[in-house]
């Protein structure tokens, strides 16, 4: 399955989904498109998704392409997916400055994602990743702040994921 996640901006991703209608194949697509009038014709489409069941989507995917938030990244991160990450671009009217495309070129550097900046080149990243491959979260020397941050952040998917009363 190729999981797409546009996160809960309040900004359309268009561009991204759009180009999901360019992936050909017989493969699964589950695409959470937010508040973007693209519901791509070839996925199964959900305005948003709870957190728990968006844990549970991630780690049935083959693929995760999201667009460059941070929580999406780290979502996908601590659940052994390297994503493919598409940016918004201020410029398309889809966030209000550049910080996900500057987020997401570090994330690239660190080797942690796989950085599509163009949505048309998309379904070229796809071939390359392999069926079920898993992904170590890289430690970067686990000093206090990085231990502090991977603990929040496991307690918080954590407590996302546990089943409501």
């Amino acid at each position: 399955m190729i999981l797409v996640v546009t996160g809960a901006s309040q900004f359309p991703f268009d561009r991204l989904l759009r180009a999901v209608e360019t992936l050909s194949g017989d493969e699964r697509v589950v695409a959470q498109y937010g508040c973007s009038a693209v519901q791509p014709r070839n996925a199964e489409c959900v305005d948003f998704v709870p957190m728990a069941r968006l844990a549970e989507l991630v780690r049935e995917a083959r693929v995760v392409i999201t667009h460059a938030g941070v929580g999406s990244i780290l979502l996908c991160l601590s659940n052994g997916r390297r994503p493919v990450v598409v940016p918004r671009f201020k410029r398309f009217d889809e966030t209000v400055d550049d910080h996900q495309v500057e987020s997401s070129r570090r994330f690239a550097g660190a080797g942690l994602v796989t950085l599509v900046e163009d949505p048309s080149r998309l379904a070229e990243a796809i071939p390359t990743l392999a069926v079920g491959d898993e992904f170590a979260v890289p430690t970067f020397g686990e000093g206090s702040l990085v231990r502090d941050l991977r603990g929040y952040f496991q307690q918080t998917i954590e407590t996302r994921s546990r089943p409501r009363p």
